[in-house]
């Protein structure tokens, strides 16, 4: 008998006893698995098709200048260069994203960025400081000096979908080879030939488990591990086993294996910060190493390699000797495989771990400057494009200067001791040159999110607004001009509704007629009334609303500041004076990139002519009074002296609110000082808020401001008992500025005093440089 007679003879015997089974079992595949499998195919056709469109948007300050005379010290740059990220190095630094420092000589590595004004390609300089400020900066890979070059900036804020992932999406040719073959030498050796499934791997682990009891060994293949992460739980039971096989071989079907490899490495999870899982090789690059994914070294990608088959497990802050272990099997597997000779294993075996101390991957790093931003983001872009278009937002802020202003805050009111109890503050600082907010602390708990008083709080400015309406004088000089007589004489004057308003000075005295700039100096109440009553309350009024104010209320109690603004607000005045008459907005973003790296939004203002500038030039040469023997003499008093600061304290009624408002050559802040339920701090602006601004200083590089006043001014010698033109060897001559052609004639020959020092012997050429001056809380 044939064979094929032996075989149809058993089939006929066997045939009315499996029929049925044969035919239940024709009928489950048509009837479910064929359905069930077209419900899967639909889950992978749309799943995998999704994955573009997961990516957070971060959000970034703004890049470190290195140039030439830009002021800095060794604690800043040092600051600049760990806030974005970078690690120190043992000797010199050649690894993009490190730095090395030898006395005030650094070594950057920086790692390249793009922006929506260029970027800068990755490069190595020297940067020298001296003097406080940046003296030269070499680029050492050809040896020249550079002109300038700038940091890449430190990530501040990450906008998360609802699923809190972070992930870059890169190309499959954008990552390191090293890491596409390697993964592969670890993970799964015959992925190319495979359709989804190893069979013999599946075999292996299967017998494994049986042997153990339960599962205690993977079989997966690379396409099988991205099914997991896109379509699965975690739980091992045969039914998802049998799920993650059909899934894995119709993914397989649908896609080349270019583009599941692209996509398992976008998608394979690498770590967890708290409420955030961090996806794909590219977000672990940063999120271990501060940089790029294709700067990496043979030995860090074996890492990130390594601990795909368990990253919590493996992962090295918190398990490094783990982690270095497994590091090795992932550089064995790459050497056995032929993707490193025998002296590139052994020097990365020989490496260590070096990953950064903190992760870098930011949720909100300065909740208050944030606010700001989002709120003007969500102007421009919708919900769903700040949580999962991918964008890159690029703003204003400055970390040195937010962290000096936090500390300086935090400082002030815990030396405070008592007093500070309940006492809240906020700071604002800004590029007065551009109108970049640099930093904003919105409260005493910086870290925390909450009432953003920088942005949000009103509250009544006090003395901080007399300088805005001492410039409309001076607009006019014909009349008025800085050593105008002003009356500081008491004022009893009666409202329309009725009730008499007597306001005082704050020493409670009156100090008959002073020169205008005295009165701001010494910040007198009753001459600068009556300099604001003789303006026009309704024309100060009129005046402050141009800047964009709302609720000026034309009553003359405007004068003392009977006006509530935020300090961002007060920022945006001062603003004006600080950048000679330019009246910029106050801008928090630079510009916004799409997830291709296309600008889509750019943010600047272009300056017009500036307005009332010879008037802005007095008005700022008298701020500087001001602090040098007016009510913030502390700051000409201390070793800010030499920043010739223009400033303006403020305390609103009842001591409630504590101001101080003061600007450098670039720099430009605004503090303050209050309880939230508006009780009375006991502090005047010099005794609180100015406090804060000089922490602040004292630590940020900053430039001083000029002495001169400007174009179209001139100095003439001024009797400040008279107001008129005096001789310079006149007692009590001053020199003061003023526009030009309108310097009071000399009306003080002094005749009487020459004669006697003539024939008294004395010194007709002594100069008395300045009246006595004391300066008084305000």
């Amino acid at each position: 008998m044939s064979w094929f007679e032996r075989v149809r003879g058993f089939v006929t015997r066997v045939w009315p006893f499996a029929r049925w089974p044969i035919l239940i079992g024709i009928g489950f595949a048509v009837g479910f698995v064929l359905p069930y499998m077209l419900v899967l195919d639909h889950r992978v056709k749309t799943r995998v098709s999704e994955i573009d469109f997961t990516q957070p948007t971060r959000v970034y300050a703004r890049p470190q200048l290195l140039e030439a005379g830009v002021p800095m010290n060794r604690a800043t740059l040092q600051l600049e260069l760990q806030t974005a990220g970078y690690t120190e190095a043992a000797h010199a630094a050649q690894v993009p994203g490190t730095y090395s420092a030898d006395g005030d000589k650094f070594t950057i590595a920086s790692r390249g960025y793009m922006d929506p004004v260029g970027g800068e390609l990755p490069r190595r300089v020297r940067v020298s400081l001296g003097s406080g400020r940046i003296q030269s900066v070499l680029d050492l890979t050809s040896g020249k000096p550079l002109r300038k070059t700038h940091l890449d900036p430190a990530r501040i804020a990450t906008m998360y979908g609802a699923q809190q992932e972070e992930r870059i999406i890169v190309q499959l040719d954008e990552l390191p080879p090293l890491l596409v073959q390697g993964v592969q030498a670890v993970e799964d050796r015959d992925f190319k030939n495979n359709h989804g499934i190893d069979l013999s791997s599946i075999a292996r682990a299967a017998w494994a488990d049986l042997r153990a009891g339960h599962v205690v060994q993977g079989g997966s293949t690379i396409t099988q591990q991205l099914v997991r992460n896109l379509f699965l739980d975690r739980n091992q039971t045969l039914i998802r086993k049998f799920n993650e096989a059909l899934l894995s071989i119709l993914l397989d079907a649908h896609y080349s294996k270019g583009e599941i490899l692209a996509a398992y490495c976008n998608e394979v999870f690498m770590g967890q910060q708290g409420g955030q899982a961090v996806h794909g090789f590219a977000a672990a690059g940063w999120y271990y190493f501060g940089r790029p994914v294709q700067t990496l070294r043979p030995q860090e990608i074996a890492l990130l390699v390594g601990m795909v088959r368990g990253p919590s497990y493996y992962d090295p802050r918190r398990n490094p000797e783990r982690a270095l272990a497994r590091r090795n099997v992932a550089l064995d597997a790459f050497h056995a495989t032929g993707l490193l000779n025998d002296a590139q294993w052994n020097a990365a075996k020989a490496s260590p771990l070096d990953v950064t101390a903190n992760p870098q991957l930011v949720v909100d790093r300065f909740p208050a400057f944030m606010d700001v931003v989002r709120g003007q983001l969500k102007q421009d872009f919708t919900d769903q494009q700040l949580r999962s278009g991918g964008l890159k937002v690029y703003t204003t802020l400055d970390p040195a200067a937010q962290t000096y202003s936090e500390q300086a805050l935090d400082e002030s009111l815990h030396s405070l001791g008592k007093r500070g109890n309940g006492l809240q503050g906020a700071v604002v600082v800004v590029d007065p040159a551009n109108g970049d907010v640099l930093a904003m602390v919105g409260g005493r708990q910086s870290d925390r999110h909450g009432f953003n008083r920088a942005y949000d709080a009103r509250r009544p400015v006090g003395s901080s607004l007399k300088p805005f309406y001492y410039l409309m004088a001076l607009s006019n000089p014909s009349r008025w001009n800085v050593a105008s007589l002003l009356d500081d004489s008491p004022i009893a004057m009666k409202l329309p509704n009725g009730k008499l308003w007597t306001p005082e000075n704050d020493d409670h005295q009156s100090h008959g007629e002073v020169p205008m700039v005295e009165a701001l100096a010494k910040s007198y109440n009753l001459a600068s009334v009556r300099l604001g009553l003789q303006l026009g309350v309704n024309r100060v009024a009129a005046f402050l609303r141009s800047f964009g104010l709302k609720d000026v209320e034309a009553n003359p109690s405007l004068l003392l500041g009977a006006v509530d603004m935020s300090p961002f607000q007060l920022a945006q005045l001062y603003e004006f004076i600080a950048d000679d008459g330019h009246a910029l907005p106050l801008l928090t973003l630079r510009g916004v990139l799409d997830a291709k790296g296309h600008v889509i939004k750019q943010y600047a203002v272009k300056p017009g002519k500036g307005q009332y500038q010879q008037a802005v030039g007095l008005v700022r040469w008298m701020m500087q009074q001001v602090t040098q023997y007016g009510t913030a003499a502390a700051i000409g008093d201390s070793s800010l002296a030499s920043l010739h600061v223009a400033g303006k304290t403020g305390t609103s009624d009842h001591q409630r609110d504590s101001w101080f408002s003061g600007f450098t050559g670039d720099r430009l802040a605004v503090a303050w000082m209050g309880h939230d339920d508006n009780q009375p701090t006991h502090l005047w602006g010099s005794t609180g808020a100015l406090r804060v601004w000089m922490k602040l200083f004292e630590k940020l590089p900053t430039a001083p401001l000029t002495t001169s006043p400007g174009d179209g001014i001139q100095y003439a010698w001024i009797d400040p008992s008279t107001g008129q033109g005096s001789l310079p060897e006149c007692d009590g001559a001053r020199q003061y500025p003023f526009v030009d052609g309108y310097a009071p004639a000399v009306q003080n020959h002094c005749y009487l005093q020459r004669l006697e020092n003539f024939f008294g012997g004395g010194n007709d050429a002594a100069v008395q440089p300045a009246a006595s001056h004391q300066p008084r809380p305000q």
